[in-house]
C-alpha cells in the first residue's frame, strides 16, 4: 500500500506524538508513504499566524520527513486541474489539493479528518 500523510500525521509522526498510535506508526514505517509539499506549505502558514509552534523550521520538517523515507510530492498541475472536478465537501484548499493528489497518485490518505473520506479516495486510520 502507498500512503499520502495528511498534514497532522506528519506533524504527530515527527513529534512522536502519542494521537498517532504506534499500531498506525509502524504501518506506516513499514510502508510507501508520501508527504505533500502542500502540508509543509500549510505547516508554514500555521507557523506564522501563531497557531503552530515555529520551533521546527520548514527545512527541519522536509529533512525529518526525508530522513523517515518519506518521499515528497511535488504539486503537479494534473493535480490543480483535477480540483475543479471535486464536489465542495471540504472548504480547507490544502485537504482538497491532498485529495486530488491522492487521486492522481494512487495513493491513501492517512488522515483522521471526518470529511476526506467522504470523496471518492481511499483513507486509512
Amino acid at each position: 500500500m502507498r500512503y499520502l500523510l495528511d498534514t497532522h500525521v506528519i506533524l504527530w509522526y515527527v513529534d512522536a506524538d502519542s494521537r498517532l498510535p504506534l499500531t498506525l506508526r509502524d504501518k506506516i514505517d513499514a510502508s510507501e508513504c508520501f508527504y505533500s509539499i502542500a502540508s509543509l506549505w500549510e505547516i508554514a502558514i500555521k507557523q506564522s499566524l501563531g497557531r503552530l509552534n515555529a520551533g521546527i523550521s520548514i527545512f527541519d520538517y522536509d529533512r525529518l520527513c526525508r530522513q523517515a523515507g518519506f518521499c515528497c510530492l511535488p504539486i503537479k498541475p494534473s493535480h490543480l486541474e483535477r480540483i475543479k472536478a471535486l464536489p465542495s465537501i471540504h472548504r480547507d484548499p490544502f485537504d482538497r489539493l491532498l485529495v486530488s493528489q491522492a487521486q492522481e497518485e494512487g495513493l491513501v490518505i492517512v488522515t483522521t479528518d471526518g470529511l476526506i473520506p467522504q470523496y471518492p479516495v481511499m483513507t486509512a486510520w
